[in-house]
């Protein structure tokens, strides 16, 4: 979540919550720090703060860019690991939505736009902050005078999007003949958005999933429980806690017009249900004003009749889901060390599919130039396999095996391979399992088909 502009001011327009990862955590320990109920709050205040603090140490958020500040909010950069999961995430949900059917078609939109004709309230301009400096200083001005130049600057500026619905509505027309007009059919995308801060400062930076499903205005209501059990299926499908995802209607408080009916797919964090996926059946207004009522060329066949479709949109929040997949998948269980001491052990548990790293690299006792060598040649294999792994032989700090289980646990990682003197000899190492904590003996030629065919086993349950 990079600043998107250098030397250029956002205007905002409207006022709506901070939806970043590191707001979520904040928002999370200050209500925990602040609740009634002394035994969950202590639990929930625990959690987060180890999440929080896990998060940071195993490069899931970059070090250094976590802010928190409870009156505006909190923003934060990802580490290696946080844009890998974000990216397993993205990729899972594209392969969802458009595999899903044929009648799905993917998109790209422009980040900003001139055009006039599609203008929103709510919408976010861009300014150059050299014009408005030449503005103020022309101290000639009066107060009418300067707020008409204000206001003319900002009507010039290009519009940044808050949102992909409106890109779909526009390549609407477009997309016909690739379904000879015949409903229903979705445009699908996935892109960074821009959303007005409820404070000074730069606007939150949002990754947003959305399909657009154009459809018959007499099943629209069947197409949309259609897609909310597909969303909820979907979620459940890479979660440890299923029962911690649901799915409800949204109240006629809630829609204020903007939809005939809608439902979200959410998630239970310890301050409350949060939408991850919100589904809205908007009738035909919206795109009806994106073509200025041009009824003719908007008309599909809907069997024997021609008709101007419903769009229904899913709309998702990936930075949300992604800090709900962090939340269910942390798991703290007592155990006994080597020592015989009691502590806690944290295991990230996330899914094989979504792991950022399905393998560690490490080396034992042995000739260390040899050792490396077969680690390299190893690492080289499962990268050109598509098998993410990590090089833990580059670390330079001795470390226990204790130790390296326990920063692995904590990272996600899946499995961790170990290359010693008895590999040289036998080609035999150890190969240990994350979620059990096995330790298995193998063979240096069996291990990357292991690894494959573990994670195709995960994809397809």
């Amino acid at each position: 979540m990079l600043t998107y502009c250098v030397r250029r001011l956002i205007w905002r327009c409207d006022n709506i919550p901070k939806t970043s990862l590191c707001c979520r955590i904040a928002f999370a320990l200050h209500h925990c720090s602040t609740g009634t109920s002394a035994r969950s709050v202590a639990e929930d205040s625990d959690h987060t703060k180890t999440l929080m603090q896990l998060c940071t140490d195993r490069y899931y958020i970059a070090s250094g860019q976590l802010h928190i500040d409870f009156q505006r909010g909190t923003n934060c950069g990802y580490g290696p690991l946080g844009m890998e999961l974000r990216k397993n995430i993205l990729e899972q949900w594209w392969n969802s939505v458009i595999g899903s059917r044929a009648e799905v078609f993917g998109i790209s939109t422009l980040h900003t736009s001139k055009d006039r004709t599609t203008e929103r309230d709510g919408q976010l301009r861009v300014v150059d902050t050299e014009n408005l400096r030449q503005i103020f200083s022309q101290r000639e001005l009066s107060k009418d005078q300067l707020i008409q130049k204000l206001q003319l600057l900002i009507q010039n500026g290009a519009s940044v999007r808050t949102g992909l619905l409106q890109g779909a509505l526009e390549q609407y027309v477009s997309s016909l003949e690739l379904v000879n007009r015949k409903l229903p059919f979705g445009l699908a995308e996935t892109g960074l958005c821009f959303q007005p801060s409820g404070g000074p400062g730069s606007p939150d930076e949002v990754t947003q999933s959305s399909l657009v499903w154009f459809c018959s205005p007499r099943t629209s209501s069947q197409w949309l429980d259609y897609w909310a059990r597909h969303r909820l299926q979907w979620w459940r499908k890479f979660a440890l806690g299923p029962s911690d995802f649901s799915c409800s209607d949204i109240t006629e408080e809630e829609l204020a017009g903007r939809a005939s009916r809608g439902v979200k797919i959410v998630y239970n964090f310890p301050w409350g249900p949060e939408a991850l996926e919100t589904l809205l059946s908007r009738g035909d207004a919206e795109l009806l004003q994106t073509h200025k009522g041009a009824r003719n060329k908007l008309q599909c066949r809907d069997g024997r009749k021609s008709v101007v479709p419903y769009a229904i949109s899913v709309t998702g929040n990936i930075e949300r889901g992604l800090l709900a997949y962090l939340y269910n998948s942390l798991q703290q269980v007592k155990k006994v060390d080597s020592k015989q001491r009691l502590q806690q052990r944290k295991v990230l548990k996330l899914h094989p599919i979504l792991s950022p790293v399905k393998v560690a690299l490490d080396m034992g006792r042995g000739a260390t130039v040899e050792l490396r060598l077969v680690c390299e040649s190893l690492l080289q294999e499962f990268l050109e396999g598509g098998v993410s792994a990590w090089p833990g032989y580059l670390e330079t700090m001795p470390t226990s095996m204790e130790q390296l289980n326990t920063k692995y646990d904590e990272m996600g990682v899946l499995f961790t391979v170990v290359i010693s003197d008895n590999t040289l000899e036998s080609g035999l190492l150890q190969v240990r399992s994350r979620d059990t904590t096995i330790n298995e003996t193998m063979h240096i030629s069996e291990v990357k088909n292991f690894l494959a065919r573990y994670i195709y086993a995960a994809q397809n349950i």
